[in-house]
């Protein structure tokens, strides 16, 4: 009965030595895995910044007002005056609206009626 229990004691001491080898590579693989994560996203963030930046420079107000002067013949764009804009009370909203109620709703509950 004694070596049972030996043999049982050491399979169970081997299976969760098994166990906790296979958790530890599991577990670095995955940390593995999220490092790689973290390196593209900062990667992703550092092509953004640029993109962000290069959209800047491209969007400068002298450059798109001389592509406008150079382009005049082919878009028939006209310059920009202040007259040309409005306020927000000229605008003509539609009205809302109304709903005909003409049917009248009797509400009651269980037992009680309302007046």
């Amino acid at each position: 009965m004694r070596t049972l229990l030996f043999i049982l004691s050491a399979l169970a001491v081997v299976s969760s030595g098994y166990w906790a080898y296979r958790e530890n590579y599991r577990t670095q693989d995955e940390l593995d895995r999220a490092d790689g994560l973290r390196a593209e996203i900062a990667g992703a963030r550092e092509r953004l910044s640029i993109l962000r930046a290069e959209w800047a420079y491209l969007n400068r107000p002298d450059r798109l007002r001389d592509l406008a002067e150079l382009n005049f013949d082919k878009l028939g764009l006209i310059p920009l005056r202040p007259d040309q804009f409005g306020n927000i009370d000229q605008i003509a909203y539609p009205r809302a609206e109304m709903l005909d109620i003409t049917d009248s709703i009797e509400v009651t509950s269980r037992g009680a009626t309302l007046p």
